[in-house]
């Protein structure tokens, strides 16, 4: 494979004449390049006019390699052949560089080039791009191509900081100006320029290619701020390698190569709008600097925000009043390293009722512009701080985190949000600070864990109960100053406290349907009505001992009784409706009964859980951590208004109930799910080395001896 190189534009704020002096100093040896041994001048020319100035080196290099590599390949030493042609006219100086040791097994070009700043006549500015393809090199292919790229990045490294040694060096001598080359006198009296021929010859040869690539396009280079600092992070001023350093970060050669090659793809490809460096880079970071793969899920990225304009999301788009009132979660401070903080209360949060009243649409795209008014707060932070800031960090409370949370269609949701923002927002994530973890967050994290990327996955620190205020706690990513209130700090935070969403504020299937919306109701949600003496039952088959059945129902009309029944016997579905193990009766069944009339209670199956009565308009979500194998069977059944103990007479509110339901008729809509042990179990294990604390949890799902259950009711 061959490997590429391209650097950043490096700007010295000197005269192209004194670079050239102090670059000359480096021939035949350099002290601060000890692999450089020695440099022999085979080829020179000079014009008459003294305007070019071509000469061919052989160079010697003791590369740093294994002495065995060295016996094998029968060599102590390796020669290059470098072209420098210096022209003082145009201010330019072009370096070919090719390797004469194994040319044949081993292929290395190099092109630097100097030249004028663009905006600047004196300042210089240097540029360099190389390749490296191995052919074939005694079956070590692999470990040359890693010592040569070392042995490369290196001497890049040192490249600046040779010329700026020479530089000081010529001032420590008094030396600190050059004359710019002005034609001869003898030449301006023959008034021809044009007759100052410069020789065609093999030897000089001055590539035009890195003008052509950019060097003297002024939307390459925007130096015109102060030499201590450049400016923000523009498209102009992109390649400087000033600018790499102060607003992107260290980043090595070949990284900084990486970033150049792509951005310089995108220029000559992509037709759109040519997204920031910082953004550019976080895609490379997300793909290890693969630049194949990196240009496909940018280009994907690219496409995906020209679709839905998320670049103007923060100036068109408002949230509705909904979110602004409910959704738990804003902007607060900065943490210790600069990076914005974002507090989530996700355990306040009625994730349902969000959903139920504006829709899976509406949440990402706030959760979308959360994340662009995240970018802008790096940008900021950037330049308030001094130092290269491209991520923030997210604390998320889950004080409050029940089965409520676990509904289904917002797990849905949350798994599509999290989708579209690791293939969209990669390495925006700097660390992810999750406090207050209950016992049923590993359900959660069950879930939601497999959708999230590993590298984000390890920027996640968890704790549970108090943890987050002892030692590796809160304190070392967040000062004292400004930890919410609400967390036991000192600092009040402006973010919402969340709470369930009136469901005056729910929307209909029609509403929503009209507004282009679909809820997962309409697909994993089952409606089934409850008449009085008939209840409504499903099955579900238990294998393995300690699966955990969850279920999620709203009560829609009437008042119902909900019950969990084992069975080591088959149920007996109706012949109309045969969906098998772990399935739920058809929408087109709107009432099925599973147990059997000559069934008696105790004999033929057994009540596991104490009976639960939900009232017309409730919510309901539960689980229960099966005891034994078998059948379980879930039923919904129709609440009898009891009699009233003291008197003959009804009370008033029993006579409006029998109102209500005088039809002897109720209707739910439910879904449920079976978490296998196994998975159960990996969701304790995942979180046993982030001191989570679920081991009394953990151990529940895996006794035989013990039953776990817990229902939640909303109103």
């Amino acid at each position: 494979m061959v490997q590429k190189y391209q650097s950043p534009v490096r700007v010295y704020k000197h005269p192209f004449e004194l670079i050239m002096a102090a670059y000359e100093r480096r021939f035949p040896t350099c002290p601060l390049i000890p692999m450089f041994v020695a440099s022999d001048t085979v080829n020179e020319f000079k014009s008459e006019d003294r305007a070019i100035h071509v000469i061919e080196r052989r160079c010697k290099l003791d590369i740093d390699a294994p002495r065995l590599l060295k016996k094998i390949a029968g060599v102590d030493y390796v020669y290059f052949v470098q072209k420098n042609s210096l022209n003082r006219q145009d201010r330019t100086l072009h370096i070919e560089a090719y390797n004469e040791t194994f040319s044949n097994r081993v292929i290395i070009n190099e092109h630097c080039c100097y030249t004028v700043h663009p905006d600047n006549e004196d300042w210089t500015c240097f540029e360099q791009s190389a390749s490296l393809d191995i052919k074939s090199f005694f079956g070590f292919e692999s470990t040359v191509e890693k010592i040569a790229m070392k042995q490369y990045t290196s001497n890049i490294k040192k490249g600046k900081e040779i010329i700026e040694y020479y530089l000081k060096q010529m001032e420590e001598e008094g030396m600190t100006f050059v004359p710019r080359w002005t034609t001869p006198v003898m030449y301006k009296l023959e008034n021809s320029t044009s007759h100052i021929a410069r020789p065609v010859s093999p030897a000089i040869n001055i590539p035009d290619t890195a003008t052509k690539e950019g060097l003297n396009n002024k939307e390459v280079l925007n130096t015109s701020s102060s030499p201590s600092e450049p400016t923000a992070g523009t498209p102009d001023d992109k390649l400087d390698a000033d600018y790499i350093k102060r607003y992107l970060g260290d980043l090595t050669p070949l990284q900084e190569s990486c970033l150049i090659r792509l951005r310089q793809w995108l220029q000559e490809t992509h037709k759109g709008k040519i997204p920031k460096d910082e953004h550019i880079l976080r895609f490379l970071r997300a793909r290890d600097f693969n630049i194949d793969k990196a240009r496909e899920i940018l280009c994907q990225s690219l496409t995906w925000r020209k679709q839905h304009q998320v670049d103007y999301i923060l100036d068109t788009w408002n949230p509705p009043q909904v979110l602004q009132d409910y959704y738990a979660g804003g902007w607060h401070h900065h943490d210790k390293d600069g990076r914005p903080l974002y507090v989530l209360r996700l355990g306040q949060m009625d994730t349902k009722g969000l959903v139920r009243a504006l829709g899976e649409e509406a949440l990402l795209r706030y959760v979308l512009s959360i994340n662009e008014e995240g970018l802008r707060r790096c940008e900021e932070n950037t330049k308030v701080f001094g130092r290269p800031i491209s991520s923030w960090t997210c604390l998320v409370d889950l004080e409050g985190l029940n089965m409520r949370h676990l509904w289904r269609p917002g797990v849905k949701a949350l798994l599509r949000i999290i989708e579209v923002v690791e293939a969209n927002y990669p390495e925006t994530l700097g660390r992810l600070l999750i406090l207050r973890a209950p016992r049923v967050f590993p359900v959660l994290w069950t879930l939601v864990s497999p959708f999230i990327d590993d590298n984000t996955r390890k920027k996640f620190l968890i704790y549970a109960g108090n943890d987050y205020q002892g030692p590796g706690g809160l304190l070392d990513y967040i000062d004292k100053e400004i930890i919410p209130d609400f967390l036991s700090g000192e600092c009040m935070c402006d973010v919402p406290e969340g709470g369930l969403v009136p469901k005056s504020l729910y929307r209909t299937a029609e509403e929503l349907e009209n507004e282009d919306i679909k809820l997962w109701t309409e697909t994993i949600y089952q409606s089934a009505s409850v008449f009085k003496g008939a209840p409504h039952e499903i099955f579900i088959q238990i294998v393995d001992a300690s699966s955990v059945i969850t279920w999620d129902f709203d009560v829609c009309k009437g008042d119902i009784v909900f019950n969990i029944y084992h069975s080591k016997r088959v149920p007996q579905p109706p012949k109309k409706d045969s969906l098998g193990t772990h399935s739920i009766t058809s929408p087109g069944g709107n009432n099925v009964q599973l147990i059997d009339k000559v069934w008696q209670l105790g004999r033929d199956y057994s009540m596991v859980e104490s009976p639960l009565i939900c009232k017309e308009g409730e919510s309901v979500q539960g689980s229960h951590v099966t005891r034994w194998p078998g059948f379980y069977i879930l039923q919904w059944k129709f609440h009898s208004m009891p009699a009233c103990a003291t008197t003959n007479l009804p009370r008033v509110d029993d006579v409006l109930a029998s109102l209500q339901v005088s039809s002897h008729k109720c209707k739910v809509m439910y879904y449920t799910e079976v978490i296998g042990s196994e998975d159960f179990r990996g969701s304790m294990t995942s979180l046993e080395s982030s001191h989570s604390g679920f081991s009394q949890l953990s151990a529940a799902t895996t006794s035989s001896s013990q039953s776990h259950s817990s229902s939640m009711i909303s109103r």
